[in-house]
């Protein structure tokens, strides 16, 4: 609870002061200059407790009275550095690099704003980046963050998700004026599903943020996320092989059409859909499998007759109901039986298409 003569830091500015006054949840901060900042009070953090001093944010008295030459006053004394609080967790690195919408109410007209979190007790020099799928990288912000704080990186809206298929975030860990461990630097590479940023159910409260949130980890104590590994020798020998083709005059190779009828197998297990689950809950992960049934469905609807497997494994249950309750809702007309469990084991559901009549 933030009180009147309090020293506080703003969470996502530099700089604070002491509280002079309080109105509602909005606090005021006076700074070293006599100068009133308005503030939300969850946008700041309490640095000294009300009645004690905070020498970093104290008023610098009036030297004018005391200057030799009138016409040049004295510079103002440099303001220390506020001092660095650090937590009994904070020796290992936690970074999380959030997306919060402006108006989460309205995600297909809102804008977004990425936020870094640092969760250490380590300072982080940073560069976060973004790319298309066929576009270069551009750097969206670099900065250093203070230990245990987080900072607005950027804004954007729907028109630049194409640009940002591909995030970036490279990062050095460092302490000023003490003895610390030695952090690797890292450079941790992801792919953004872009198409979450038109899903509410994405969007979460985190320990970091009491509104709803999209959140990826970046590095998890002290381990950096998994990098995504793509083996690009491999493609470019297959575009090589392809353009030799085309001058020779040889028809490509293209996979061969599946015959008519034939059952379609999709295994629905997350760990076959996915290859890094980090930052995702059990609700994500179910809303994925679910987005995945009803595409394999789609493709296949126009085909009466056809036969589809979904494997979804026994466990508790949970994604058998929901494929059913999806059958029952959208396609009342396809026929749902059990699955071989001689070819595909108990935990498996097959879906023939047929027309609604």
């Amino acid at each position: 609870m933030v009180k009147v003569n309090d020293i506080v830091r703003f969470l996502n500015d530099v700089g604070g002061g002491r509280v002079s006054r309080i109105d509602g949840k909005t606090v005021y901060v006076e700074d070293s200059d006599g100068f009133e900042r308005p503030a939300l009070a969850s946008q700041v953090v309490v640095v000294g407790q009300a009645g004690t001093k905070a020498e970093a944010y104290e008023r610098p008295f009036d030297i004018k009275s005391k200057l030799v030459v009138p016409d040049k006053p004295a510079p103002k004394p440099a303001a220390k550095p506020a001092p660095v609080f650090e937590t009994t967790e904070g020796e290992k690195l936690n970074i999380v690099l959030a997306y919060e919408p402006r108006e989460v109410k309205h995600l297909n007209t809102t804008t977004f704003c990425p936020i870094l979190v640092n969760d250490s007790n380590y300072y982080l020099s940073f560069a976060y980046m973004t790319r298309g799928d066929d576009t270069d990288w551009t750097t969206r912000h670099h900065a250093v963050v203070e230990p245990n704080m987080q900072v607005e990186l950027d804004e954007f809206g729907h028109d630049d998700l194409n640009l940002m298929t591909h995030i970036a975030l490279q990062y050095i860990a460092f302490k000023q004026d003490r003895h610390f461990k030695l952090k690797n630097p890292a450079l941790v590479e992801r792919r953004l599903d872009v198409t979450k940023f038109h899903k509410l159910h994405c969007f979460h409260e985190t320990e970091y943020f009491d509104t709803p949130v999209l959140s990826i980890d970046i590095t998890r104590n002290d381990l950096p996320a998994q990098p995504m590994i793509i083996d690009s020798s491999a493609l470019e020998r297959a575009m090589k092989e392809k353009r030799r083709s085309e001058r020779q005059g040889k028809p490509v190779a293209h996979n061969t059409p599946k015959p008519k009828n034939e059952i379609v197998v999709q295994d629905l297990h997350i760990s076959e859909l996915l290859d890094n689950l980090n930052g995702l809950s059990h609700s994500d992960m179910l809303n994925y499998q679910l987005d995945k049934f009803n595409e394999v469905m789609q493709d296949h609807m126009g085909t009466p007759g056809q036969r589809i497997v979904f494997i979804h494994g026994k466990g508790e249950g949970v994604l058998r109901k929901a494929i059913l309750d999806e059958l029952k809702r959208h396609y009342p007309a396809c026929e749902v039986q059990d699955a071989s469990f001689k070819e595909y084991g108990f935990g498996a559901t097959q879906v023939t298409i047929h027309r609604p009549k």
